[in-house]
């Protein structure tokens, strides 16, 4: 593992134990509802073992660990400690007992081989320096028969203020250049890597999990509590302020009789590990 790769892996990490106070606003509630897609798709049976890589605050480890029961399990790992300290409170409210908590590197498995009936990881793939071997881990943990699941943003989802926001900051002197911004936004790149981890039976589904807002200000509690955090606080607090106001113009100026429109579109690639 290059300096590289662990530099991106620890910058990645700092940022997300940041935002873990608010990863879990009402605005965010694509995921959730993301989570809850995957369960209804994978339909995991009762007494299953399911790993939950990079389970940032237990979304998809809660709506897995209601479904398989007490006599299922399941093991949640993350590199963020706060995310996973969060996440260690959402199943206590649930009043769930079925599932474990470990610090690991999602590219770097601490299980066995075949062990897992299913894997998922929900919006974090993108993050991972090198995507094809975290998906060979991740196959290599599965029991034969076994699936896995990752989802992933498509290229229009925060269309158009993903767009706004990165030439909006590039006038601030923010350089995207080495963020791998847009990195896995497409089935076919889903489908690809899949195939590549010798998966069968790959398919690529997709759902909107968009809504509207009601004010622009929505749209800036998405981007404090999110991975666009890192942006922003690279401004001074004067710069910072500035920013603000300018882009909450541009994206107010988006708003029809019904709200701001916020796309959501993700993609759900599946595949099995061969029998």
């Amino acid at each position: 593992m290059s300096q590289q790769h662990e530099d991106i892996k620890q910058n990645v990490t700092t940022l997300f134990n940041k935002v873990s106070g608010g990863y879990d606003h009402e605005a965010m509630r694509y995921f959730p509802f993301t989570a809850d897609a995957i369960i209804h798709l994978l339909r995991p049976e009762p007494g299953s073992k399911v790993l939950d890589i990079a389970t940032g605050t237990g979304a998809a480890a809660v709506a897995a660990a209601q479904v398989i029961g007490p006599t299922g399990r399941v093991q949640a790992i993350d590199l963020s400690d706060n995310m996973l300290d969060k996440a260690v409170g959402n199943v206590e409210k649930m009043a769930l007992s079925n599932v474990d908590f470990h610090i690991m590197d999602a590219e770097r498995l601490d299980f066995k081989s075949h062990y897992f009936d299913y894997a998922i990881c929900s919006f974090a793939i993108f993050f991972l320096p090198d995507i094809p071997t975290a998906i060979k881990s991740w196959m290599r943990v599965l029991k034969p028969g076994g699936q896995l699941v990752f989802t992933i943003f498509a290229d229009s989802a925060f269309m158009p203020m993903v767009k706004i926001f990165k030439q909006q900051l590039e006038t601030y002197g923010i350089d995207f250049g080495s963020a791998n911004w847009g990195i896995l936004t497409t089935k076919e790149q889903c489908h690809a890597l899949l195939e590549q981890a010798g998966a069968t039976e790959i398919e690529i589904h997709e759902k909107q999990m968009g809504f509207h807002l009601n004010k622009a200000s929505i749209w800036w509690d998405i981007i404090c509590n999110s991975a666009m955090r890192g942006f922003v606080d690279q401004l001074s607090e004067n710069r910072l302020a500035q920013f603000k106001q300018e882009h909450l113009k541009a994206v107010g100026e988006l708003a029809t009789d019904k709200g701001i429109w916020l796309d959501v579109l993700v993609y759900f690639a599946t595949g099995k590990k061969q029998a």
